[in-house]
Order: structure tokens, then C-alpha cells, then sequence
């Protein structure tokens, strides 16, 4: 079972035992250990389970899942659905020339042309279902990465997949957009929870759903998508959502950026410049809520990147690049600076901590290619530019 709390033993005040699965050695924000303990004494939470890839969230722990007799939608956040899909690519990686895959994968950028109305209707959802967003990435730590299986840990669980070493494979990390907006928006003010059986619970778990499964299509089409740019073919291989609720015995599991992990392989994403890699669930412990770490979890947030990276334009040039020689494509200055590789943890000390403690083990390593995030400058740049160039005016009429 876990550590620090290590015993499931609930802290003083609280209700809900905490079972932590991460080491000494896992880097873990105090303000992540509050917001645990906040969360454990929520009316109705019976478990919470927290991983090596914890960190503050907005309205609770990312890296954390947490069991409780009723629905809280604030727990799960806007981005409901939102996980990780690794695709095998049709195409051998003697033929990838990174350069002009950089810019095919261009294409990503702006608006599906596809027909959304069918794709939508092939996942029992609404034709008009928030069509004009899917297929699309968006911002913050989505991507789409071309990686390649650096390592193989376990060769027959990969072998059941028909990858091997050296083939090249698609990551890709996105939710349900708008949609996860706006069902989040009607019930922004539910944080006492909401009762399962009542009509506002019945009406979230519905809409959740229709999130969950538009978010699953999404990453599919932004699969294709790249597939189409790379003129191949693409074969799924894993999809393990990371935000959503699901009902079971013990009432309603909530994973907030912890991977379901009832599932044959699960990817954990590392950043854009280390290794991501490809485990099999163990089991091993059922106080962990079937559930793992989702990727390796910031270390510093966004704001407090400012500073920390991309502080000189020799310095941003260098973040589009990466150490094993790949590149990144985001011309949005901003994020290039929020998603440096120095804001994550370690995801190999990630992975360590999850295999010491029995959760998963290691199916093979895969090392980044090419990393799209956005293919247009940031608009608020000219913004920002015009008003340091006045401020620099002012200062000089003094």
C-alpha cells in the first residue's frame, strides 16, 4: 500500500485514508499534500489514492483518484475524457524525415474538414455535438508526438500489440474541448456533490459520457489526422482516459489526471524532451483504485515558468529543439515557455515509483521524434509587443 499515510491510516480530521504511492525521492509540492488532505475530508470520500505525478490543480490533486458516495463534477475538471491515445504508424522510420514531417504535420492546425456528423453519429452522439472543435488539439500540455520504441522491457506483452523495437508511434494527448467546457459550466456550483440518483446527477453523468466518448473520437481523428499528413496508416494501440468518473461497487471512482488502469496497456507521457513510456497494469493493489500515474506531472506551474525558460530568443530556439535531436513545432512563444521540458518531473523516477510499488511494470521506452503543440504564432503577441514598446516610450519622456 501506499507511503505517508503510508498505512491508509486518514490524517487527523479527515474521514478518508490516504494511500500515497510515490517515494521519498518523487518530487511532491506541499500544496499538492494540502489539497489531498482537503479532498479526504470531502462529505462522502471513502479512498483516495495519489500518484508519483502529483501536483496542485485547480479544484483539487492532479495525479489522484478518489472514491466517494456521490458525483463531484469539480474533481474532474472542464477537460472531461481527456487521456492519452498511442497509435501504431504504417510507416517504417528508415523513410521519416523528421524536417518534412515537421512541417506536414502543419495540418493539424485550424478546423477538421472531415464529416463530423457521421464520426459523431458512429459514437452514439448528437450529429451537431460540438463539431466545429473536433480533431483539434487545443492548448496548454495537449500534443500530438511522433515518437519511436526506443527499448523493449517486455517483449511479449509488446509483441501482442505487433509493435517492435525501432517502430515509429503516435502519442497523442487531448479531451473533449468545448464540449468538457460547457458541461463543466452547468454545474460549476455544485461543489457540495451531487447526488447520483437526482435529476442534476443523472443529467451530469449523461452529459460526462457524451464527453467521455467525443473525447476518445477527438484523439482518434487528430490521429488520423497526422496519418494523413505522414501518408500512412495508423493502428490504436492504447486509449486511457485520465479525467472522468466512473460508478462501481464502492460508489464513484474520480480520476483527476490519473490513468484508468483497468486496461491491457497504459501510456504514461513524459515531457516533450524525455521518454514516454508503454506499461502493463498490474493490479498488485486495490487500495490504488485501478488507476496510475498519467504522465510525469508538472513541477513548476505555468506562471512560474516565467523566468525559468525561454528568457533570451537564443534560449527559445533551443526549447524547439530537443536533446535526442528532435524537434518541437509551437510558435506560440507563451506556451513554448509554459510546457518546457523543465516544468515536469522526471517520468523515469515516475515509472520507478509506480514499479516499486507493484502497480505496473515497464512494456517498452519510447523516445520523442517531433512534438506538435500549435503551428501559429500567438495572437496576444503583437499585444504584448505594443504595449512594452510604450512602456519604454513613457520611461524614455521621463
Amino acid at each position: 500500500m501506499g507511503t505517508s499515510q503510508r498505512n491508509g491510516a486518514a490524517p487527523d480530521g479527515c474521514v478518508a485514508p490516504i494511500h500515497r504511492y510515490y517515494s521519498d525521492r518523487a518530487w511532491i509540492e506541499g500544496a499538492a499534500e494540502d489539497q489531498l488532505t482537503l479532498v479526504a475530508g470531502m462529505a462522502g470520500v471513502s479512498r483516495v489514492a495519489a500518484f508519483p505525478d502529483l501536483h496542485p490543480g485547480k479544484y483539487g490533486p492532479v495525479g489522484s483518484a478518489i472514491l466517494a458516495d456521490r458525483i463531484y463534477p469539480q474533481l474532474i475538471g472542464n477537460d472531461i475524457g481527456c487521456g492519452m491515445s498511442l497509435f501504431a504508424l504504417g510507416l517504417p522510420r528508415r523513410k521519416l524525415k523528421v524536417d518534412k514531417a515537421a512541417q506536414r504535420l502543419r495540418a493539424l492546425e485550424g478546423v477538421w474538414s472531415g464529416d463530423a456528423a457521421a464520426r459523431l453519429a458512429s459514437e452514439d452522439l448528437p450529429a451537431g455535438l460540438h463539431a466545429q472543435a473536433l480533431g483539434t488539439i487545443g492548448g496548454g500540455n495537449h500534443f500530438c508526438e511522433l515518437q519511436f520504441v526506443e527499448s523493449v522491457s517486455d517483449e511479449a506483452a509488446l509483441s501482442a500489440t505487433g509493435l517492435t523495437g525501432g517502430d515509429l508511434v503516435l502519442l497523442v494527448h487531448s479531451g473533449s474541448r468545448s464540449l468538457g467546457v460547457s458541461v463543466f459550466g452547468s454545474v460549476l456550483g455544485s461543489f457540495g456533490g451531487l447526488a447520483p440518483d437526482g435529476k442534476p446527477g443523472k443529467a451530469y453523468l449523461a452529459a460526462h459520457g457524451q464527453a467521455v466518448r467525443w473525447a476518445s473520437l477527438n484523439r482518434r481523428i487528430i490521429a488520423e489526422r497526422a496519418a494523413e499528413a505522414l501518408r500512412c496508416e495508423i493502428r490504436l494501440i492504447a486509449d486511457a482516459p485520465h479525467n472522468l468518473v466512473e460508478q462501481n461497487a464502492g460508489g464513484f471512482l474520480h480520476r483527476k489526471g490519473a490513468a484508468k488502469a483497468d486496461l491491457p496497456l497504459v501510456p504514461l507521457a513524459g515531457s516533450r524532451d524525455a521518454y514516454s513510456y508503454l506499461l502493463k497494469p498490474l493490479h498488485a493493489e486495490p487500495d490504488a483504485l485501478a488507476s496510475l500515474a498519467h504522465g510525469s506531472g508538472r513541477k513548476y506551474d505555468r506562471r512560474s515558468m516565467t523566468g525559468r525558460a525561454g528568457t533570451t530568443k537564443s534560449d527559445r530556439e533551443t526549447l524547439q529543439r530537443t536533446s535526442f535531436g528532435g524537434k518541437v513545432v509551437c510558435e506560440d512563444r507563451q506556451l513554448l515557455i509554459e510546457e518546457a521540458p523543465n516544468a515536469y518531473k522526471d517520468p523515469a523516477q515516475v515509472l520507478k515509483d509506480l514499479q516499486s510499488f507493484g502497480l505496473a511494470g515497464a512494456v517498452a521506452r519510447l523516445q520523442p521524434l517531433l512534438t506538435f503543440k500549435k503551428a501559429v504564432s500567438d495572437i496576444r503577441e503583437p499585444a504584448r509587443r505594443d504595449k512594452q514598446r510604450r512602456l519604454k516610450e513613457r520611461r524614455a519622456a521621463r
